[in-house]
């Protein structure tokens, strides 16, 4: 099934920063939006790296969870409320500190609930570190 977006990537950036004035604390930005796909760039810091000098679980939960809101966010316009219901994410490798690059598809966008997926890779390897499965409610409009 194809999604077409409503809002492009600089749109829906700038819609989330302006209602969510902490998420600039994640360092994120979005590099593409696509029917029914979003492309995302998470640069990390001291703060998300746990002992042994990999990226923290917590920091890569959080890009899957941004990327989740921003892919539906751009898909079904500028609605703040829509929430996370769900969210199961799988650690498979551990990432390298720097940037993380999470791609993120719609598998379902209905009235009430949205329900994507999110790969995040660690800067430009191909190595996948985590996959994440999120569910959203959407408010009724």
């Amino acid at each position: 099934m194809s999604y077409t977006p409503v809002l492009t990537a600089q749109e829906v950036s700038d819609y989330v920063h302006g209602v969510f004035s902490e998420s600039d604390v994640y360092n994120w930005r979005v590099e593409e939006v696509r029917p029914g796909e979003i492309s995302i760039v998470m640069k990390t810091g001291q703060r998300d790296i746990r002992p042994g000098g990999t990226v923290s679980g917590p920091t890569m939960f959080a890009l899957a969870d941004i990327s989740a809101y921003l892919l539906i966010l751009a898909h079904i316009g500028k609605v703040a409320l829509a929430v996370t219901t769900n969210l199961s994410i799988n650690f498979l490798n551990k990432p390298e500190p720097g940037e993380l690059k999470a791609e993120a598809r719609l598998i379902k966008l209905g009235k009430r609930l949205a329900v994507c997926e999110v790969w995040i890779n660690s800067g430009d390897s191909d190595t996948l570190v985590a996959q994440a499965t999120a569910t959203y409610s959407i408010p009724p409009r």
